[in-house]
């Protein structure tokens, strides 16, 4: 079964080699990146902001892995807000190699588990583009209950585009 763990700088060259092969399977779902973002120098300063945003506790970043260890892609909660909320917001991703086998819906499962159990949040949030189909099966078969679309929500692939809002409460 596929699992999930903190994201460490160790990953690095592993995140590196798997950004680059999915380069164009990425695009359509993702901000518009630079070349550097797809050296070791970019991922490192990503990975490093990633982690600390998860020591003040804004943020919750994992990498998902494969039944042998091997690193198919990320998953993490951002934008972790306290007080009355107690909310977060879910992002995940796969490679193109490892789509279609329950990975991304096993590790969302994971980081509901870490989400409503050590980090005692209430709810959870996922966004995804309306035309991502996709990435709205993975948010239902977890759980995740459809509430509402906000338009211009994300700049994604160079522009702003509407997004199918989803959440799960603890």
């Amino acid at each position: 079964m596929p699992s999930i763990r903190l994201l460490a700088l160790d990953d690095v060259p592993a995140l590196t080699e798997l950004h680059r092969r999915n380069r164009d399977h990425l695009q359509p779902w993702e901000p518009v990146r630079a070349d550097s973002w797809f050296t070791t120098e970019g991922q490192l300063a990503a990975a490093r902001t990633a982690l600390e945003g998860h020591a003040d506790g804004t943020s919750h970043p994992c990498v998902i892995l494969e039944d042998d260890g091997r690193l198919v892609g990320r998953i993490g909660l951002s934008s972790i807000i306290r007080g009355a909320l107690q909310s977060g917001s879910v992002g995940y991703w796969v490679s193109a190699d490892a789509q279609g086998r329950g990975i991304a819906t096993a590790a969302l499962r994971s980081l509901v588990q870490v989400a409503f159990g050590e980090l005692d949040l209430h709810r959870v949030q996922g966004e995804t583009l309306t035309h991502n189909t996709g990435s709205q099966k993975v948010l239902e078969r977890a759980g995740f209950v459809r509430y509402g679309m906000a338009p211009d929500y994300l700049r994604i692939a160079g522009r702003w585009q509407d997004c199918a809002l989803f959440q799960l409460i603890a």
